[in-house]
């Protein structure tokens, strides 16, 4: 297949490159610096975002898109400017490639949109499917509802659309090297309540969930990429303190979090437990469906 990647070179794109490579595949990565990409056997660059740049010239027969193009929402205060980066972002990487699916001949069959499991808000009781449609007030809640949104007008196409809703991914990249570090330093411990769930999922099974979702066409919509098993804080906590044989033993609590990150302490004070309904009911294979397992996987390969 010809599968065209919007931000490609990230944690999870280059590891969604690579995976597509090994299959076989050829694949194009919408950049705006096209010069700056290593373009080998079997992947190309085009340029998009830029001024009089039209992509969709240089792609000839495009299967499938993958948009995973946004500021990230990690590493800094989500500060009123911030936040307008975060939205604008998405929405404009978004809507420039509806835009440019409407001007290809033959249409794409499929587009995977990267969204988050952070639409349907938090909570510590519920339990959350992709038939959740409640609207939660949050600000990550209207952002994602508004990615999916524009990402859903690719259906006038008669693209098929998919909304791959991600929790935390774990890998050696995004968040994860941040957690284990108070653990290497020996002072690990519960953050906040550790009550709140995290639903997370290893990279590896995140990049195999997106190409499965590309070959079943009865998939659909949104779709929870996340593991069949979600932790609690204090699980995940402990978890890495076994792995990694350091002591869990300093708590973080609410109120320094709060301080020292505002607004963006909800992503660690809260949480939702989310399932996979979709993936298990279509026997989609996790190779990583424990936490620990997975970390292992990541800590000592």
């Amino acid at each position: 297949m010809h599968i065209v990647i919007a931000g490609g070179s990230g944690f999870i794109g280059g590891k969604i490159q690579k995976f597509l490579l090994g299959k076989g595949h050829q694949v194009t990565i919408l950049t705006r610096n096209p010069n700056k990409t290593i373009q080998t056997r079997g992947i190309s660059a085009v340029e998009w975002l830029q001024k009089d740049s039209r992509p969709e010239k240089e792609l000839r027969e495009v299967d499938a898109i993958i948009n995973l193009a946004g500021e990230s929402i990690n590493g800094l205060r989500w500060t009123n400017k911030k936040k307008k980066e975060i939205v604008h972002s998405r929405m404009t990487a978004t809507n420039e490639i509806v835009r440019m699916m409407n001007e290809l001949h033959p249409k794409p069959q499929v587009l995977i949109n990267a969204s988050a499991i952070g639409y349907y808000g938090m909570s510590t009781t519920q339990e959350f499917t992709e038939v959740n449609n409640d609207e939660a007030p949050d600000f990550l809640a209207t952002v994602v509802r508004k990615w999916e949104n524009a990402a859903a007008k690719a259906r006038n196409t008669g693209t098929r659309v998919v909304f791959a809703r991600f929790g935390l991914v774990l890998g050696n990249g995004g968040a994860l090297p941040l957690m284990l570090l108070p653990y290497k330093m020996k002072i690990g411990g519960t953050v906040g309540t550790g009550e709140q769930w995290v639903s997370w999922i290893h990279v590896e099974d995140v990049v195999r969930m997106l190409y499965f979702a590309i070959l079943h066409k009865e998939i659909e919509g949104p779709l929870n990429v996340t593991a069949p098993n979600p932790v609690t804080m204090r699980q995940f906590g402990k978890a890495i303190s076994s792995v990694m044989h350091s002591p869990h033993w300093l708590p973080v609590p609410s109120w320094a979090l709060k301080i020292g990150l505002g607004e963006m302490s909800s992503m660690l004070l809260e949480g939702q437990k989310v399932i996979p309904e979709k993936a298990l009911r279509y026997d989609f294979n996790f190779h990583f469906p424990q936490l620990e397992r997975a970390l292992e996987e990541i800590v000592y390969t």
